[in-house]
């Protein structure tokens, strides 16, 4: 990753000011500093489509590109030291404990095999996926995604049609299945941190994701018996038949646990030992669970049998594909998240505005359709925390007399994740693992498609019904 390492240089020209640079002042700033994430959104959009051979070797570099278009011409500007301060952010604060625990899941779930041949028919297709929607509240998107994608590619790997299957498995277990407990998705988790109680969400969305998840899952049973029924399977299954269905790399079911108590301990343990890391504050809880997190990925690699791993077709690629555009995404995402949290006096303020009813009352359906939108591009972590506080920042208030509202931040940020294969992290980590399986997926293009026609309009009945 060299040209993350050249990154890294540049900013630490800024150290000796870093600890001194202001915060970043969204409201100052012009639309014009949005254009270096459009364009890497875009990048990542077309590129795949019109220069096939050149992205799929020079995606990283491309990603890359757009990073320093934002952060050459802003230190410029706004000086090195600002400059600097935002890379080290993006850099320790977000970018890192994400790759991190991207890494634990992808490694730990990839060190499981589940052995023999299961058969990709709709009833199973559906059970499937209804297990992991369950699943990803308890072990979060993308523990329960890394865990169930690949038996689930497995077992279609003899059907003609089947990225339909994937598409289902994004929107229901990558995000629609982690609403209703802050293990579930980040955006949930930071309002757990905020106050709001564990069991809240559960109380206050099970209808929703309940609506939501039997609407898909009848949705994608009839799509996929139709498949079936006109299309048959593959003369020769690639995957042999064996007796009974076993797991192997047992032991990492056990390191998943580890992770999600890493993840849980980072959020309730409360110490007032804090590193300043030029700038950027970091908490001890981060750093022992990092530190945790990486153990466990140590000890699934040396404890998984080589036989497991190949098995699974396990391999590094889908990986470094997501670590290095969410690299160049963290990056040019800050000047975007920053001109919102400026609200009304930012360079967004009318999507702030557009929230709030003339009386001065936040306005429940227009808060789901505006963090949503905006999680299916963004962050939906920081979107989420920007509504939330949008919307007064009081737990306490938020959870009772405006109940409602925090519904709808809530769900937008869990649910539209899934309208972009960007809009939540394991979105694109299961697209470029179906990918290197053989799997013909949609283009960024052609996947919103799928979304628009299928998500955008239960969204809208959704909001009649509950907002």
């Amino acid at each position: 990753m060299r040209w993350q390492t050249l990154l890294a240089g540049s900013a630490l020209l800024a150290c000796p000011a870093l600890a001194q640079a202001a915060e970043l002042d969204g409201a100052s700033l012009s639309l014009m500093w949005a254009v270096p994430f459009a364009g890497l959104l875009l990048s990542i959009a077309l590129m795949p489509l019109l220069l096939p051979a050149f992205w799929h070797h020079h995606y990283g570099k491309v990603a890359a590109g757009w990073a320093l278009a934002f952060l050459l011409p802003f230190a410029v500007l706004h000086g090195l030291p600002l400059a600097g301060t935002q890379f080290v952010h993006a850099l320790v604060a977000e970018y890192v404990p994400f790759i991190i625990l991207l890494t634990a899941l992808f490694t730990v779930a990839g060190g499981i095999y589940i052995r023999g041949n299961l058969h990709g028919s709709p009833g199973l297709n559906t059970g499937i996926l209804a297990a992991g929607a369950v699943l990803a509240s308890f072990m979060g998107t993308t523990g329960a995604s890394m865990l169930l994608i690949r038996p689930l590619i497995r077992a279609n790997d003899n059907r003609r049609h089947k990225a339909h299957v994937v598409i289902f498995f994004i929107f229901i277990v990558s995000n629609i299945g982690g609403s209703l407990t802050p293990l579930g998705d980040p955006p949930l988790f930071l309002g757990f941190l905020k106050g709001v109680d564990f069991f809240w969400t559960a109380q206050h969305l099970w209808m929703d994701t309940g609506f939501m998840l039997a609407a898909l899952l009848a949705l994608f049973y009839g799509l996929d018996r139709f498949y079936f029924k006109e299309e048959g399977v593959l003369p020769v299954d690639p995957t042999p038949d064996t007796r009974g269905i076993a797991f192997e790399g047992q032991h990492n079911f056990l390191l998943l646990g580890a992770i999600v108590a890493l993840v849980l301990m980072s959020g309730l343990w409360k110490s007032t030992v804090v590193f300043d890391v030029f700038g950027t504050p970091v908490g001890l809880p981060g750093l022992v669970r990092d530190a945790g997190l990486i153990a466990v990925t140590l000890a699934s690699l040396w404890l998984t049998a080589r036989q497991v791993h190949e098995a699974n077709q396990f391999s590094w690629g889908p990986m470094a594909e997501v670590a290095k555009l969410f690299a160049g995404i963290f990056l040019t995402i800050a000047p975007v998240i920053a001109m919102l949290k400026a609200g009304a006096n930012g360079p967004f303020g009318a999507v702030v505005a557009a929230v709030t009813q003339p009386d001065g009352q936040p306005n429940p359906a227009m808060y789901f359709w505006a963090t949503g939108l905006l999680s299916s591009f963004l962050d939906n972590a920081p979107t989420y925390l920007v509504f939330f506080n949008t919307a007064g920042g009081d737990p306490a208030q938020l959870m009772t007399a405006l109940a409602p509202t925090l519904a709808a931040i809530s769900a937008g940020a869990v649910f539209m994740g899934a309208n972009s294969y960007i809009g939540n992290a394991p979105n694109l980590m299961v697209k470029a693992i179906a990918e290197d399986r053989g799997v013909r997926m949609p283009s960024f293009f052609g996947y919103m498609a799928w979304s628009c026609a299928i998500l955008v309009p239960l969204f809208a009945v959704l909001t009649f019904l509950f907002f």
